[in-house]
């Protein structure tokens, strides 16, 4: 069995900085696409980035380019996300997810999910 657990998570001022960190066990780590997803009050969950096994691919919503960074560690079965020039509308609960299928921002192919952490960027 798969186990994520995030952390990392907030209360920031607006242009403030956070990284969320995704431990995973149970599985080669290195075999593993890791994405990371977001869900804001009253909203669906959205993509918000995703890293290859190899972490020489990675893929962001619009709204984050620029902004955030997606990276791994294998050697540490870590994957990370630095969020940069935070804004209100970044608040929500962030989830890593990971599967072994494919490249894909698509959350559906996401087959194991942590518990997430509130992120929460004030005005």
């Amino acid at each position: 069995q798969v186990q994520l657990v995030e952390s990392g998570g907030g209360l920031v001022q607006t242009g403030g900085s956070l990284r969320l960190s995704c431990a995973v066990s149970g599985r080669t780590f290195n075999n593993y696409v890791i994405g990371w997803f977001r869900q804001a009050p009253r909203k669906e969950r959205e993509f918000v980035a995703t890293i290859s096994w190899s972490g020489r691919e990675a893929e962001y919503a619009d709204s984050v380019k620029g902004r955030f960074t997606i990276s791994r560690d294998n050697t540490k079965n870590t994957v990370f996300l630095q969020m940069n020039s935070l804004r209100p509308d970044d608040t929500a609960v962030y989830y890593c997810a990971g599967q072994t299928r494919l490249f894909t921002t698509v959350q559906d192919a996401y087959a194991y999910w942590g518990q997430g952490t509130q992120v929460t960027v004030s005005s």
